[in-house]
């Protein structure tokens, strides 16, 4: 989390169209960026992984529509469809991604009074 905005700069505020355009010139301007984690298998997985989400908007209209296309799945189930999908993509980092998007029970259920909050306020990449 500490270096939370030096990778919303590094990677252009996560715009999904413009890191999965990526090029040479970009993969080692990320390689020479002290303010984010410096690791070759790493940049390709979110050049990689930005690349995908283009690929399931296409085929399914969002990344939210490929989401809900596979809800409910147990946490098991959605770690196996990450790694299967995406690269660098464990256990961890899919639960807290999938609990905070209202996907797995934890963060936020259907009782709570900000489940429908967070379930609008989607990232625009999710929805789009």
């Amino acid at each position: 989390m500490n270096k939370q905005e030096n990778f919303r700069k590094a990677y252009h505020h996560f715009d999904i169209a413009t890191v999965a355009a990526y090029g040479d010139e970009d993969r080692a301007r990320l390689l020479a960026d002290a303010g984010i984690i410096r690791n070759r298998l790493k940049v390709e997985a979110a050049i990689h992984n930005a690349q995908v989400i283009l690929g399931l908007k296409k085929e399914f209209g969002s990344f939210q529509k490929w989401l809900d296309h596979h809800h409910p799945k147990t946490k098991e189930e959605w770690t196996k469809l990450f790694k299967k999908t995406f690269r660098f993509t464990g256990g961890e980092i899919v639960n807290e991604f999938l609990m905070s998007t209202g996907y797995l029970p934890g963060a936020h259920g259907p009782g709570c009074p900000i489940y429908k909050r967070v379930a609008d306020q989607r990232p625009a990449w999710m929805r789009t």
